[in-house]
């Protein structure tokens, strides 16, 4: 046998020694990779391959007016999902749902028994009802879950609809601001994670991890829901009084640019917007539609005529015959037979065409269409809502005496009614051109701090303040003794302009009695706060012209947002010129202290109905001093004993 010598077996020793620790170093060089290396990706992997994600919607931000108060928020509406692993009794489950969400068995079979770790029951199962929500709480089934979910409401109900917009089921913003402002307005998405084996059983032992949705911003915005009221109140009664084809009617804070309020007709609720045809939820009049202006635009030939010193309101007059000719083609005044011999200043109280025609004429093609295009006609105004046209201007080089002419006159252009009410808050605001805008704050709703302000933004100055002191002036004299007098205001001083514009049919032809009858106003006139625009398309039963039509809505408007702003009365001003068969208003006297057979003297104006008995007045309504139209109740209040 033969014997291995000592140094061979040393040998040995060393070699497997040495390929020992190779082998450990190896493997600890790779457990330490493993570890500190990749160790949390590995971890991350097998995270992702035991455990199961349940997203949650965040609360998306409310939308609020410039006082605070709610325009869309959000209710509760948990959704239903199922984890069909967990359920333990298909069958049972299947009807419970079925029963609660009133879909067939078959249906809610399917989602308990589908090949899927979680499934949402939709759509059926989104947003529930609280009616819903509790029959489920009560049941308290295996494997169904109710997630944490909301859904829009606005709180005007059809109030405001074009401008706010809808949300859609996944509280995406799809119209109206909800789109314009949906990424800040919408927040992030959270989770529930829960572990579970391959089959998806839940697996007790390991804590599930809940990750917090982030809500989004609130908006606070422009919006004045007083003045919003006011004007939906007054579109209601005009839709009810003339049945008009369509309607709008904007308010805007001249000072600003802010939109007060913004309203179209035919509107919509923004909850039930799936049962309403599309061309009514995707047409915002004040932005989307686009017509020819009439004498509205009036306002912009003037403001270009005065800014250039080529007319004196006062000493420059100018005779009206009827018509103007220019370029070979008779220009008509709306009124047979012309207004005669005028100072400019009744030109544009009469709203005379021809008067106006002169103007544009001594302005010319370059200067005319220069002030056009700075007070932004043309153009997209740059409103924070989606869906505003440009409007439609002659060509430059397609412009003749004729297209001038017309032009001055606000015909053969097109423009939106928001341009008309930014260029016309410019012209009385001391010639600043804002950009409109509705949104003003994003605030946080857990802080309630502001995170941030949008800041009105001055596009250009267009006329020069003295300027704009004299249109504010001409335009007052509009109302108090011109063609704008329905809309008259007693205690506040109002400017404004009418407009009657014809409307072209599809073959380019305009249409016979066929009207967008509008009127401009702002108020107070001497220092403006607020501008507003109204229109009617095709009113029926009645004479469509702007003044007797639209100027009393108008007028209705302004007077009641300045109360509900709490704007004071002024006693200065012009005093309403009235011609037949219009009546001053009538001033009510203090009754109060007096004998109720001393009221003969004052029941010729007025009239007067009594409550409660004996001979002595004690209190009255309205009170001493009011304004009112002749022959309007006053009621009083009889006792046996004199109070005074």
């Amino acid at each position: 046998m033969k014997r291995v010598s000592s140094v061979t077996v040393r040998k040995r020793i060393i070699a497997v020694f040495l390929v020992g620790l190779l082998v450990f170093t190896i493997i600890d060089v790779r457990l330490g990779y493993v570890q500190f290396v990749i160790g949390d990706e590995l971890m991350n992997l097998a995270d992702e391959s035991w455990s199961r994600d349940i997203t949650f919607e965040p609360e998306r931000g409310k939308i609020l007016d410039r006082h605070g108060e709610v325009l869309a928020e959000n209710v509760s509406a948990p959704s239903v999902i199922v984890v069909p692993n967990q359920v333990k009794n298909p069958q049972k489950t299947a009807n419970d749902i079925a029963d609660v969400l009133n879909i067939s068995e078959q249906n809610a079979y399917d989602y308990v028994t589908k090949n899927a770790v979680y499934t949402r029951v939709h759509p059926e199962g989104r947003k529930i009802t609280e009616e819903q929500e509790q029959a489920f709480r009560r049941l308290n089934l295996d494997g169904v879950y109710l997630a944490k979910d909301s859904k829009r409401h606005y709180p005007f109900d059809d109030y405001l609809s074009h401008v706010l917009g809808f949300a859609g089921i996944d509280n995406q913003g799809l119209m109206g601001l909800e789109l314009f402002y949906n990424d800040r307005l919408n927040g992030e998405e959270g989770s529930l994670s829960f572990y579970s084996d391959a089959k998806g059983r839940e697996l007790d032992q390991l804590a599930d991890d809940y990750e917090a949705p982030e809500d989004g911003l609130n908006l606070k915005t422009t919006i004045d829901s007083k003045v919003q009221t006011i004007m939906e109140r007054e579109l209601d009664l005009a839709e009810s009084q003339y049945n008009p084809d369509g309607a709008m009617a904007i308010a805007v804070d001249p000072d600003t640019g802010g939109v007060m309020g913004m309203a179209t007709r035919p509107n919509f609720h923004p909850e039930n917007y799936q049962n309403v045809d599309s061309e009514i939820y995707d047409r915002n009049l004040p932005i989307w539609s686009t017509f020819e202006p009439g004498s509205t635009f009036k306002i912009i030939t003037l403001a270009a005529a005065l800014e250039e010193e080529m007319v004196d309101l006062e000493e420059d007059h100018f005779h009206d015959d009827g018509d103007i000719s220019v370029g070979g083609t008779e220009l008509h005044c709306w009124k047979g037979g012309g207004h005669g011999q005028q100072s400019y200043l009744e030109v544009v109280q009469n709203s005379c065409n021809p008067g106006f025609v002169q103007m544009g004429s001594e302005l010319g093609k370059e200067k005319l269409f220069s002030y056009i295009n700075d007070f932004g006609f043309g153009q997209k105004t740059g409103i924070d809502l989606r869906g505003e046209g440009n409007g439609i201007l002659f060509d430059p080089d397609d412009i003749g005496p004729v297209e001038l002419g017309t032009t001055s006159f606000g015909q053969g252009v097109s423009v939106t009614p928001i341009q008309q009410v930014m260029a016309v808050a410019a012209a009385v605001n001391g010639g600043k051109l804002y950009e409109p805008s509705i949104a003003k704050k994003w605030i946080d709703p857990k802080t309630d701090k502001v995170v941030d302000t949008i800041e009105p933004e001055l596009k250009e100055r267009v006329i020069s303040e003295s300027t704009s002191e004299e249109i504010r002036y001409a335009l007052e004299s509009v109302v108090a003794e011109g063609t704008g007098r329905p809309a008259y205001v007693d205690g506040y001083r109002v400017g404004g302009k009418t407009g009657t514009a014809q409307k072209v049919g599809p073959d380019g032809n305009y249409l016979a009695n066929n009207y967008v009858v509008s009127f401009m106003g702002f108020a107070p006139a001497d220092d403006p706060e607020i501008v507003v625009y109204v229109a009617l398309d095709n009113p029926q039963g009645t004479v469509q012209f702007g003044g007797p039509v639209v100027g009393p809505i108008v007028g209705t408007i302004i007077g009641d947002s300045l109360r509900a702003m709490g704007v004071e009365p002024s006693e200065d001003g012009p005093e309403k010129e009235y011609t037949w068969p219009e009546q001053p208003p009538v001033e009510v006297p203090d009754l109060i202290g007096m004998r109720k057979e001393d009221l003969i003297e004052y029941q010729t104006n007025l009239s007067i109905e009594s409550s409660g008995s004996g001979d002595y007045i004690i209190d009255q309504e309205p009170s001493p001093g009011t304004k009112v139209d002749q022959g309007q109740t006053v009621r009083i209040y009889l006792s046996d004993k004199n109070s005074s």
